[in-house]
């Protein structure tokens, strides 16, 4: 199912409001409750599902984790932007097209929620003319991470915690 699909969003909601309310029962009955979640919570991340939900209703805090990009361009020692340049983060659901031109429009890139969109998003790079400096990252910021030029990635397979990284800095010294 297509993620504008109106069952798809009617099913996500779903879950999160069980998910919430599921929650919202321990905090009601005098219970402390801890979310853990990898990466930063309100930086594409589940909690913040619940978090709108939960936050207006109970008192929260919310500790900053260190997003999976930073992670992921600190582990493959790749420097992406600096000076003036601008970083774009995008989902790598978006259209090809629409990667391509927002590739086209931005120094240093990160495309998140690889996946099954590899394909797409190593098509987008090249329509964009950003092949050769983008690096796959998987699992970055775990024991059995790897990184590699997308050129060199000959599969389509990406797990979950993967990512690319499109260096800007081309003024480098």
């Amino acid at each position: 199912m297509h993620r504008h699909a109106d069952g798809y969003k009617a099913q996500i909601e779903a879950f999160y409001v069980e998910a919430a309310d599921r929650v919202a029962a321990h905090l009601d009955a005098g219970r402390s409750v801890a979310v853990l979640s990898e990466g930063d919570p309100l930086f594409y991340g589940s909690y913040m599902h619940l978090h709108v939900r939960l936050a207006p209703r109970y008192e929260t805090e919310v500790i900053a984790g260190i997003t999976a990009m930073s992670g992921c361009w600190s582990a493959a020692g790749l420097p992406l932007v600096q000076g003036d340049d601008v970083l774009t983060v995008l989902p790598g659901t978006l259209e090809q097209v629409e990667l391509a031109r927002r590739l086209g429009d931005s120094e240093g890139v990160v495309i998140m929620k690889l996946g099954r969109n590899l394909p797409k998003v190593r098509a987008a790079l090249e329509q964009a003319g950003r092949l050769a400096g983008a690096v796959y990252v998987e699992r970055g910021t775990m024991g059995n991470g790897l990184s590699m030029p997308v050129a060199e990635k000959l599969d389509d397979t990406a797990p979950y915690f993967s990512l690319v990284l499109v260096p800007g800095w081309s003024a480098r010294p």
